[in-house]
């Protein structure tokens, strides 16, 4: 008994001094890590140990452009009082995203694992050529040949190589099926549409996609053509998509919007979806939209980049003006609209299966950067909120290397070393004409109670801020970028089709608005989400008031009548509200 007990003594003493050691070597760990991240060098074993995620360990330098701790504490979109950070940091672990039985093989995006872990992204050196990205229509036959060299080279390399045409595609499909996993979060998965992840996200996938590009042509110098269905001489497939010999031609895409159709900005998936307008009326409407989408819809950054999405968040809050049109709808115009899900460019898993996607999103990118500079000679700005400007995505480079990159790191594309020319803004004053006779006063409208089926056009009456909120507007304008906005809210759509409505302001007769009229105020319009039959998409809409109201004669009205007309799909509204947003 007694050597027993020396022994049982013995062994408690040993487990004491055990777990002294292990808090002093905690200590040693945590203490530096706490009080500096960024100072200190720790292997993901040690993390893995600690219980930390090494993926939220991230650390940069602290400019816009350059990087920054993706922990970084600051406020809302004003960088104050907003407690801890929850940036969406995209881990590397990825999951077989779901696809319905009508999919078109092949049915995995998820990337291939890297031997190694991400390396953190570094902007190019200044003294790289600049690439500049000239439109398609301008560029000449012999820089398009490039183009198509650059995709036949990428489609050459075996499928398990990040670069080639066939991984490169399928990141589109990954980051828009939800099958990459937020850091630390392995039951949320990363999605990029319908919030303020849309634009930048798309912008560095095209970053890397075109110096792998640039890579195997041997041309450090080359710049991605952009397809700008913006201006009159873009608006239409190119011919040198439309060549069935040339790497470039997809066939699985709209035949009867082949060369020389003019595309629609707006366009309607279904029977009666072309509106038969002449190429000028064509041409002229689309300038409306774009003046809608660009100008008096995207007065703030949320109206324009799209709603906040943090990590933990549900996805989808609500998309920015661009991409719900024309991106979404020049989506669906070009894509094959006798397959079910409208692919290859119709729809969100096989869009970038088409070598025309890329064009394409370089001209979104380039509305981006258009939408910065065209507010009277003011630059508009971006979010200033580090949860924005943190979040991160896994890219491979010309390298094959795994990058981790910020939004942050992609805000200046002259940073970036390129740039756009060759393209003008022809729709900037194109200010939507005004029916007349489409809101006669008088008569009690129906009442409505939400939430409500959009099964049939549903009017409500909106009663706007009181005066006095309208008052302060005015005082603060010069100071604040303010705008009045109409709230579409608790918006529940089917997620297994292509669900579109339109939104009028003051047009209760609202058939007799032409397309493009001032009182079609705004759109919802969604693609496809292959493999979530049975489930739906709940997100919001905002529309901006301000320049409408003023044309409609309507600034000093207590309320405005709003008027849902459901085009396709099936969805369901929580509320309608006018509220007044400051950013």
């Amino acid at each position: 008994m007694a050597a027993g007990g020396g022994s049982s003594r013995a062994l408690l003493a040993l487990r004491v001094l055990l777990l002294c050691a292990l808090a002093a070597a905690a200590a040693t760990i945590l203490v530096p890590l706490a009080t500096s991240p960024c100072a200190r060098s720790l292997s993901r074993s040690i993390l893995a140990a600690t219980g930390l995620d090494p993926y939220l360990l991230f650390c940069a330098g602290g400019d816009a452009s350059g990087g920054a701790p993706l922990l970084s504490q600051g406020g809302g979109a004003n960088g104050t009082g907003r407690g801890a950070a929850r940036a969406v940091v995209t881990d590397q672990r990825c999951v077989r995203g779901k696809f319905p039985p009508d999919a078109l093989p092949p049915l995995q995006c998820c990337p291939p694992a890297s031997a190694s872990e991400p390396v953190n992204f570094t902007l190019p050196d200044p003294a790289e050529p600049l690439r500049t990205r000239r439109p398609v229509h301008a560029v000449g036959a012999e820089y398009m040949a490039k183009y198509a060299r650059a995709v036949a080279l990428m489609k050459a390399l075996p499928r398990s190589d990040p670069r080639s045409f066939y991984q490169q595609a399928n990141v589109h499909c990954a980051y828009c099926t939800g099958s990459h996993r937020q850091a630390g979060r392995p039951d949320l998965g990363v999605q990029i549409h319908f919030s303020w992840l849309f634009f930048p996200f798309h912008r560095a996938y095209l970053y890397f996609f075109e110096r792998i590009a640039a890579k195997l042509l041997g041309e450090p110098g080359f710049a991605l053509p952009v397809w700008t269905w913006d201006v009159p001489e873009g608006m239409g497939i190119p011919e040198v998509f439309a060549d069935e010999a040339s790497p470039l031609y997809d066939p699985i895409r709209e035949p009867s919007h082949a060369p020389p159709k003019v595309a629609d900005l707006d366009y309607i998936l279904g029977g009666g979806g072309e509106k038969n307008l002449t190429d000028e009326q064509q041409i002229l409407h689309n300038f409306r939209v774009m003046y809608k989408q660009m100008i008096s819809g995207a007065t703030l950054p949320s109206l324009f980049l799209g709603q906040p999405y943090r990590a933990g968040d549900p996805e989808m809050p609500g998309a920015g003006t661009v991409e719900w049109i024309p991106h979404n709808t020049m989506h669906l115009w070009t894509g094959d609209n006798s397959r079910p899900n409208a692919e290859n460019m119709g729809v969100y898993y096989s869009a970038g299966r088409d070598p025309i996607f890329y064009p394409h999103h370089a001209n979104i990118d380039r509305l981006w950067e258009s939408w910065r500079g065209i507010v009277g000679g003011r630059r508009r700005a971006d979010f200033a909120d580090p949860d924005w400007l943190d979040s991160s995505f896994l890219l491979y480079d010309e390298e094959a290397r795994l990058v981790r990159i910020t939004v942050r790191d992609v805000l200046d594309i002259g940073k970036l070393r390129y740039a756009y020319a060759g393209a003008g803004l022809p729709w900037l004053n194109a200010r939507p004409p005004v029916t007349p006779g489409v809101n006669p006063r008088g008569g009690r409208l129906a009442s409505v109670s939400f939430p409500v089926s959009l099964d049939a056009a549903v009017t409500a009456e909106v009663r706007r801020p009181p005066p006095g909120a309208r008052r302060r507007r005015s005082l603060q304008e010069e100071q604040a970028r303010e705008e009045e906005v109409l709230m579409v809210e608790g918006i529940e759509a089917d997620a297994a089709d292509f669900v579109r409505f339109d939104v009028y302001v003051n047009a209760r007769e609202y058939r007799k608005v032409p397309p493009g009229g001032r009182e079609m105020a705004g759109t919802f319009a969604t693609l496809k989400h292959p493999g979530k039959e049975g489930t739906v998409v709940r997100t919001s809409m905002t529309v901006a008031l301000g320049e409408l109201l003023e044309d409609l004669g309507a600034e000093g009205d207590d309320s405005v009548t709003v008027t849902l007309v459901p085009v396709r799909g099936k969805v369901r509204i929580g509320g309608l509200k006018i509220v007044y947003m400051a950013e």
